[in-house]
């Protein structure tokens, strides 16, 4: 059995099973590791036991209030920053149109730090059915809409300018979430600062309901535009040739990829790299010339399942936001895409 991605459809091979199954694997892993390492160590037999409601007290206590809402919340939050990034980069052609790079984290930061300032809300209770999410939601739609204005000329936009626009806003966005917090009283601040670092600290299951309703309404949508997505990898020609309404079919994608951010970013925070990596990386498992858009999730996934338990665990009894450790690992990511990109002539 063959999946090969091509300008007329797509055939299955035996790495993408191999892959798909692999990181599904790995993800299953990465969860139990994440509910079952702590300073209080559960045996996976405790962990199964109180998953399904037979375990004792201290156990299911763990597991049920600290460990598996947060594991959850990963798992969903990175799925979503992995497909977002995907489609970002597939529909520029740009390996650096990464949300937290061109601004859309930042402005979902700047709505859900208003959300947390003005609304009195916590930074713990950034995932909840409340004002953070939909002021994350508004910060990231106004971005992404003034990003593809400006970026947008003689007909279309180009990945080139789409990421300048984007890294200006990034820097004004930026500069006005921390205005924002010189505004604040010194609780409101700090809160809003460990979130604004990307945490998973606090979190439970309000924070997987809000994560997962919302991946519930969006994949779907997403894996509906499967065909515009893979052909929008190509150049604008072969598209239009090939019947694809490319301006509709851009807008539509890249308003998923922004309602996706903000999802994932009212739940954790803007965290760095896993929609920068989580692409690239797919697409390097897959051995494929576009972005798969699943596999991208699953990896985004597993990377920051794998991150927060790094954060948990690198420093302990210390917890580091996962944000840092993220961040550790995007910085010399990036200078790598850039060198590589200097190499094809195409750094600008």
């Amino acid at each position: 059995m063959r999946v090969e991605f091509g300008p007329v459809g797509v055939r299955l091979r035996p790495r993408i099973a191999v892959t798909v199954a692999g990181l599904a694997l790995a993800g299953f892993a990465a969860l139990v590791a994440s509910v079952s390492i702590g300073t209080f160590h559960i045996p996976l037999r405790d962990v199964l036991g109180a998953v399904l409601g037979y375990g004792d007290g201290d156990a299911d206590l763990i597991v049920h209030q600290l460990r598996l809402p947060r594991a959850l919340t990963a798992l969903l939050a990175g799925a979503a920053f992995g497909v977002a990034g995907a489609i970002y980069q597939a529909v520029t052609r740009n390996p650096l149109a990464s949300p937290d790079l061109i601004g859309i984290s930042a402005g979902a930061g700047v709505g859900a730090v208003t959300a947390i300032l003005v609304g009195g809300v916590t930074a713990a209770g950034a995932g909840t059915f409340g004002a953070v999410p939909f002021g994350a939601l508004a910060g990231a739609i106004a971005t992404a809409a003034v990003i593809y204005l400006l970026a947008y000329r003689g007909g279309t936009i180009t990945g080139y300018r789409f990421v300048l626009v984007g890294l200006a806003a990034n820097g004004a966005l930026v500069a006005l979430t921390r205005w924002l917090l010189t505004r604040a009283d010194i609780d409101q601040a700090s809160r809003a600062m460990v979130w604004l670092t990307g945490s998973l600290n606090g979190r439970g299951y309000e924070h997987v309901r809000w994560a997962g309703y919302a991946l519930l309404l969006l994949v779907p949508l997403t894996l509906a535009l499967a065909r515009p997505y893979q052909l929008l990898q190509f150049d604008d020609d072969t598209a239009l040739s090939l019947g694809i309404p490319l301006a509709r079919a851009r807008i539509a994608l890249l308003v998923l990829a922004t309602c996706l951010t903000a999802v994932a970013t009212a739940a954790v925070g803007p965290v760095a790299f896993i929609a920068l990596g989580a692409p690239q990386i797919a697409r390097w498992l897959a051995g494929t010339a576009g972005i798969p858009l699943v596999i991208s999730g699953m990896v985004g996934a597993v990377l920051l399942l794998l991150a927060d338990l790094a954060a948990r665990q690198v420093f302990a009894p210390t917890e580091l936001p996962v944000g840092i450790i993220t961040g550790a690992i995007g910085a010399p990511y990036l200078l790598l895409l850039l060198a590589r990109a200097n190499r094809a002539g195409k750094g600008g």
